[in-house]
């Protein structure tokens, strides 16, 4: 594994997420420390945010940190500044609201969501859901109609689910320009690939997080009405992670697969 000893502390941890980010790490790293060699800027209030974040990651971690789960943390900051720029692009700007702003003890409501970001990124294994982590933050950052008491209650939800979960949210909150399948789902799946789809869409309805909730034995035993996966609509609570984990950009094919997994 490569080391990453010529940057300063913070900088050094937003560059290591190259091995989870590729190299847009070192852009990012760039844009969050604004070294000048950069095209475009952050705004200043959350590069300085992004900064701290990175800085107070790298220099008092939580004990112990693999050097795989360091690169985790330097990756979800790294995305966390590369859709910033998307956001900014979009005329979506940084929210002025005190969000970002520190108060007593130096910390502002963004630094503890920030906090809790790396520490879910240095944890999760599947790497690819360090991407959404890290849009997370940026999402936050221009969202004033998200207090950071929700924000947390929706990456309290996310970090409880499963990969496989994520990507079903994304299916159903793409349902307008790629529609569902019409095909029922099975009730008793035998395969070990599909009860397992099928647990974890079970499992997002008893949460609250997709309509309609799980079908309920009816008296006398009769049938239960057949689910299809065009059926399913994002509840509220599920509009809030789609939206917080920026799960639109999960990619076509990974949701293609999930769904085929359910047949």
């Amino acid at each position: 594994m490569a080391e990453y000893t010529e940057a300063a502390p913070g900088r050094a941890l937003v560059e290591s997420g190259e091995l989870v980010a590729g190299t847009m790490a070192r852009t990012a790293a760039g844009l969050v420390f604004d070294d000048g060699s950069a095209k475009v800027r952050l705004d200043g209030g959350l590069a300085a945010w992004l900064r701290r974040t990175a800085t107070a990651a790298d220099t008092d971690p939580a004990a112990p940190v693999s050097s795989r789960a360091r690169c985790r943390a330097g990756a979800a900051l790294a995305f966390a500044a590369e859709l910033s720029v998307t956001r900014a692009a979009q005329g979506r700007t940084v929210r002025t609201d005190g969000f970002l702003t520190p108060g007593p003890g130096d910390r502002a409501p963004a630094d503890e969501v920030a906090e809790a970001v790396v520490l879910a990124a240095r944890a999760v294994t599947e790497e690819w859901r360090v991407r959404h982590l890290g849009y997370l933050l940026a999402e936050a950052a221009v969202s004033p109609d998200l207090d950071a008491a929700v924000v947390f209650r929706g990456l309290r939800v996310a970090t409880e689910l499963t990969g496989r979960q994520w990507v079903l949210l994304a299916a159903v909150g793409r349902r307008e320009r790629t529609p569902l399948p019409m095909t029922p789902v099975p009730q008793d799946p035998r395969g070990w690939t599909a009860w397992g789809a099928l647990e974890d869409l079970t499992d997002l309805q008893r949460r609250g997080l997709l309509d309609p909730p799980p079908a309920t034995p009816r008296p006398g035993g009769a049938a239960l009405p057949r689910l299809r996966p065009a059926d399913l609509r994002l509840t509220r609570r599920g509009v809030l992670v789609h939206r917080l984990l920026a799960l639109h950009f999960v990619r076509d094919a990974t949701v293609a697969a999930a769904l085929a997994e359910l047949a």
